[in-house]
């Protein structure tokens, strides 16, 4: 009893000593700007706004809150509950959250269970006793340097590090279905008017069929709306196949085979705000979920650090055994069949080849690449957010100043069509005209989804989409 108190106390000596070797953590300095480069969008022409939005930086709006489209809503609901990217991301979760569990577990004491049965034949004596033994053994490796809590600190981060990347890829999958379904609407804006050009110029076609035939016009005036009537069904043809292949792309995402996508309102018709409340840079730190994550790989490649330079010193481990071993289950735990034993050890490397020093050198170059890479993602972050902001602000201009030309030219067209009636011009104004105006309608489509794309690369890059 006595050496069992000794060892005890030996342990306990150990334990309040023991002490944690490498580098505690620490954020690296980083230069942070004052503010983003790129103004907020000005409050004239502004687009259809969304409503009831929180008066809180941009990014941490939630999701409902900045897609007000219903049938957009629900398709990013369907998307975060089916899609493979994120059940994977989800496993990934799952697995780190069990190494932790198996990496803490070093941290503790092992107590293992024997049983052994023996059936033991002499010749010389008749009989055949059979011994029966049952054990207990403990095995404790003391963390006197703080190697198995380094790891433990490590496997920690790793596994909120998975978790901030699952939460990076909900931020990118909320965005990719949002950014494809306005693509789809722009394809369904731009085979519509397609689809009523073809109408239009039809009617146009026969108007100088029945002219030409009257000799009131020559056949050239024909074989221009003919050109007119076969840019408009190629249109069609185009935009029907590009929708369908958006319809493909949306399906994927949502995690169903390809097929029909609901729609909902217009691309013209699309809530979005003007005024953005970006918030400051500093703020980016702690809400975009790929730094964060970026920042726990570092923890975790630090702590690594630690546990590598733990191996240049001894360890120390305690063992004990208890049993009893008896020829009748009576006497197991009584009488002289009962053993006991409790021992110490320690073990200095003195000679691995290098091994050790390298490991230590290599976790030193893995810690060092981590912060650069943390850095790293902290400076696109930055720049991210400035690109989208100047984006979003200049696709705005943009589509306001389509939106000015292709009113011109619809205003042209009128003119143009009302002077060929009364045989002021040949048609080959309408037809210059006409063109012009389809041509500029189509890119006005285009401009409202890449106005409504810088919208949605913006809220990813402010961090938002990954909250609750």
């Amino acid at each position: 009893m006595t050496n069992l108190r000794t060892a005890a106390v030996i342990v306990l000596l150990l334990s309040l000593c023991a002490c944690k070797v490498g580098p505690n953590y620490q954020r690296p300095a980083l230069d942070v700007p004052g503010q983003y480069r790129g103004v907020a969008p000005a409050a004239d022409a502004q687009p259809p706004q969304a409503s009831g939005q929180p008066t809180g930086p941009f990014g941490d709006m939630l999701w409902g809150a900045v897609f007000q489209d219903e049938v957009l809503q629900g398709l990013i609901k369907e998307a975060l509950a089916s899609n493979y990217d994120m059940k994977i991301a989800a496993t990934r979760v799952l697995q780190a959250n069990a190494n932790l569990g198996i990496v803490r577990a070093n941290q503790f004491p092992t107590l293992d269970g024997s049983a052994s049965i023996a059936n033991e034949r002499n010749f010389q004596f008749p009989g055949a006793p059979t011994f029966g033994t049952l054990g207990l053994t403990l095995n404790y490796v003391v963390d006197f340097w703080g190697q198995y809590r380094r790891a433990t600190e490590s496997a920690r981060a790793t596994l909120l590090a998975s978790k901030y990347g699952q939460s990076v890829v909900q931020t990118s999958l909320i965005a990719s279905v949002a950014e494809n379904y306005y693509l789809l609407r722009q394809y369904d804006d731009q085979l519509e008017y397609s689809t009523q050009t073809v109408v239009a110029d039809r009617e146009i076609l026969k108007l100088n069929e029945i002219k030409f035939k009257g000799g009131e016009s020559a056949i050239t005036e024909v074989y221009q709306a003919q050109v007119l009537l076969q840019a408009a069904e190629a249109g069609v043809i185009n935009y029907q196949q590009l929708s369908e292949q958006a319809e493909t792309n949306l399906s994927i995402l949502l995690g169903r085979n390809p097929g029909p996508i609901k729609r909902g309102l217009n691309i013209v018709d699309q809530p979005h705000m003007a005024e953005v409340p970006e918030g400051l840079p500093s703020d980016l730190l702690k809400r975009r979920p790929d730094v964060l994550a970026a920042e726990e790989n570092l923890v975790a490649a630090n702590a690594n650090v630690g546990v590598a330079k733990a191996a240049f010193f001894p360890q120390f481990s305690i063992t004990g055994a208890f049993g009893s071993q008896s020829t009748s289950l009576s006497s197991f735990t009584a009488g002289p069949g009962t053993f006991w034993a409790v021992g110490g050890s320690a073990l200095q490397p003195i000679f691995q080849g290098g091994r050790i020093r390298s490991n230590y050198r290599l976790a030193w170059a893995q810690r060092d690449q981590a912060e650069l890479q943390y850095k790293q993602t902290v400076q696109r972050a930055f720049g991210d957010v400035s690109n989208s902001l100047i984006g979003y602000e200049q696709a705005r201009k943009y589509r306001t100043k389509l939106q000015e030309q292709t009113k011109t030219y619809e205003d042209l067209v009128r003119l143009a069509n009302v002077r060929y009636q009364g045989g002021y011009t040949s048609f080959l104004e309408v037809q210059y005209n006409e063109q012009q105006y389809f041509q500029s309608a189509l890119l006005l489509s285009q401009a409202w989804y890449s106005e409504l794309q810088y919208y949605v690369s913006l809220y990813q890059a402010l961090g938002g989409g990954w909250q609750p």
